[in-house]
């Protein structure tokens, strides 16, 4: 090939590395951190799943399916300006409220939480709150006024994740409940959103909601590492995740190098562009696991349903199968079987109280869920009463049936001995 050269061309090579020489001396002695980190050491990591009940037995958590609908319906009777409402009024909205069962049905479950009455107007049952279900109730409109900020912030964290700095809004209506946003939220943007927030327009002429800030975001496990002055602040940074093994749970030789390696890798901040990686490698998958680690730490109970969260996928970057992380990191994350589902749950939350501080909101529902319950001892004893009654219906009936038989067991006699008497005297005249 050098033949082909002539000393023109030399000169014109020579020129090109001379210049460029600069430029390529300082990219391999201080290459940015994804130049290096662009490998992929995949172990393939399965774990047999460990029961836990101390993740298992929270009931803030497992309590959601019933406590969710109930709360869905207590402001219902709340906002009402009367403070009761018929049950024609929601009677058709069992699918809104996510409930099997006809709404009625669900309300009679709860008499602690909702009285039952026959109204004024209609011959309906009417539903109104119990005297404590309104105490927690004002505690609870107290709690979100003082957690407005910090609910805004949520929010705005969460939109931040994403690629393009937006999400639709039927997206955010699906995590309102894990956010602890009111039902009402996002239908009163002038009170709750401030001037960062824009509603714009998606795909498919489908509402949705964007955040133009200009600040950069700083996730809980960098803002811990700071506290524990682990962390400069730099970008692509090595941070370690906080690790919290279950009982019995060990792991192989070989998966354990790779959990070491795995930590040792730069922390990708789920706010930060995540484009130029390779979604192949190690530190993609840390990035992977960075965002869920953020995302549950965002919810007040640092806990969501797998499913749910799979609508994320497409708008913050994540692969087909992201859900795997959650069991090839089982110390970072805790999968429970309860209620029939699998729910995610953030292990440092309930394990290192100083890390991640738990949310004002979280103590609210936890009173809820203690007067729901009420509902069965009150459901037990009226039926101990109703059986107790039946019983006693039984022996007055029982009583009665034999006062009967006696009495007329006594008609009778009285009318056989008329019959003798009379067949007597009609033998004597003849």
């Amino acid at each position: 090939m050098l033949l082909f050269f002539n000393r023109y061309s030399f000169k014109t090579l020579r020129k090109l590395l001379s210049s460029q020489s600069t430029l390529i001396f300082c990219l391999l002695k201080d290459p940015p951190p994804y130049l290096c980190t662009q490998k992929s050491t995949y172990v393939d990591v399965y774990m047999k799943w460990k029961k836990d009940p101390l993740y298992d037995s929270i009931q803030s958590i497992h309590h959601t399916p019933e406590l969710k609908p109930l709360i869905s319906l207590k402001n219902c009777i709340a906002h009402d300006p009367n403070g009761c409402i018929a049950i024609s009024a929601v009677s058709k909205r069992s699918k809104e409220f996510g409930l099997p069962i006809k709404v009625a049905r669900f309300m009679r479950l709860y008499p602690s939480v909702f009285e039952e009455f026959v109204g004024l107007k209609y011959d309906l049952p009417w539903f109104r709150l119990t005297p404590k279900a309104v105490e927690i109730h004002e505690e609870e409109t107290k709690v979100y006024e003082d957690c407005k900020l910090d609910l805004r912030l949520r929010l705005k964290k969460l939109i931040m994740m994403s690629r393009e700095k937006k999400l639709p809004l039927k997206v955010i209506r699906g995590l309102q409940w894990y956010l602890g946003l009111p039902d009402d939220f996002l239908e009163n943007p002038e009170a709750n959103l401030d001037g960062s927030f824009v509603f714009v327009e998606m795909e498919g002429g489908e509402r949705g909601l964007a955040v133009e800030c200009g600040e950069r975001m700083l996730s809980s496990l960098q803002k811990n590492a700071i506290k524990r002055e682990v962390y400069n602040g730099e970008r692509n940074e090595p941070i370690p995740f906080p690790l919290f093994p279950s009982k019995g749970l060990r792991l192989k030789r070989k998966i354990s190098d790779w959990l070491d390696g795995f930590q040792k890798l730069p922390y990708v901040s789920p706010y930060e562009d995540f484009s130029h990686f390779n979604p192949s490698s190690d530190t993609a998958e840390k990035r992977v696991v960075g965002v869920l680690h953020e995302l549950l730490s965002l919810f007040v109970e640092h806990a969501a349903e797998r499913k749910k969260l799979l609508c994320l996928k497409k708008y913050m970057g994540l692969p087909q199968k992201f859900h795997k992380a959650f069991e090839r990191h089982p110390h970072i994350f805790y999968l429970s079987l309860r209620n029939k589902t699998c729910t995610a749950i953030l292990k440092e939350a309930y394990k290192d109280k100083s890390a991640i501080e738990r949310h004002p909101l979280s103590k609210v529902r936890d009173k809820y869920i203690k007067l729901m319950n009420e509902s069965r001892a009150i459901l037990k004893q009226r039926r101990q009463s109703s059986r107790r009654v039946n019983d006693e219906t039984r022996v007055l009936d029982l009583d009665l049936d034999s006062k009967d038989e006696d009495k007329f067991g006594k008609l009778d006699l009285d009318l056989d001995s008329e019959d003798e008497e009379k067949s007597e005297m009609g033998k004597s005249s003849l």
